[in-house]
């Protein structure tokens, strides 16, 4: 699995913060499939990144995944689509034939279950326990067991004291509880109005019971290489994000 994209700057509490929208090549012995659509202004470094691992030897992908279609995960669809003429872009792309009508036929819309066969591995459609937009979805490799998470297990980094392109197991002085409580103020602020208790039970079920997750690739977090060792700090600040007991969850349906 190949880790691509770049930082974006932002600014808080009068300090740079990096915050990714990355991109994931996950690739198997017949093909390989492209996880996320990135940023639109990501597009060419990615691109840039695609070519060198192609003059490698790696397989071109047959399938865009996507998460959701929001312009961080899908900004780059229209750009990959014309790039991979024989690709299909699947997952959660339920209404981007409205964006991009000249590629209507090659929007798959996939559920949980559903699977990718790439030779050596399986990529597996999975729930999205937390979902910023009602129809997310996640994904699975079978093999390396990386789970990509979309929005789930987003947060910033610190570009001053060398946190980009480290894993979460690597860097000190992120208080990751904290950034993900933020993030969960921004992006499930849904999570404010219910009690958050059964669904971090359900994020453990899935990842430890259903899936054996190894490895979490997130969309806008540095990845989670041990997830017993971080799952802590992750679950702290979905709790501070939330304001547990409130009222029923609208989104309880995983449909």
């Amino acid at each position: 699995m190949y880790w691509l994209g770049q930082c974006s700057m932002l600014e808080f509490g009068g300090r740079v913060l990096h915050q990714y929208a990355s991109t994931f090549l996950v690739t198997g012995s017949r093909t390989s499939v492209l996880v996320e659509g990135g940023l639109t202004r990501d597009v060419p470094c990615i691109l840039e990144q695609l070519e060198g691992l192609f003059a490698q030897g790696v397989p071109e992908p047959e399938y865009l995944f996507l998460t959701h279609t929001e312009i961080p995960h899908a900004g780059g669809i229209g750009r990959f689509l014309q790039r991979f003429p024989d690709a299909v872009a699947c997952g959660e792309v339920r209404d981007l034939h409205l964006t991009f009508p000249q590629y209507a036929e090659r929007f798959v819309a996939m559920d949980p279950g559903d699977v990718i066969d790439l030779g050596d591995s399986q990529f597996h459609v999975v729930e999205a326990v937390f979902r910023d937009l009602a129809y997310t979805r996640w994904g699975f490799d079978s093999r390396r067991r990386i789970l990509f998470a979309g929005d789930r297990f987003s947060y910033s980094h610190y570009h001053d004291v060398g946190h980009c392109g480290a894993v979460a197991e690597e860097v000190d002085g992120l208080e990751v509880a904290d950034e993900v409580a933020l993030f969960a103020m921004a992006a499930f602020f849904w999570t404010k109005f219910v009690d958050v208790e059964p669904y971090i039970a359900r994020l453990n079920e899935l990842i430890v019971d259903e899936l054996g997750v190894e490895i979490i690739a997130p969309t806008h977090g540095l990845p989670i290489t041990d997830p017993a060792a971080t799952m802590p700090a992750i679950e702290r600040g979905l709790r501070a994000g939330s304001a547990s007991g409130m009222v029923a969850n609208p989104l309880d349906n995983p449909g």
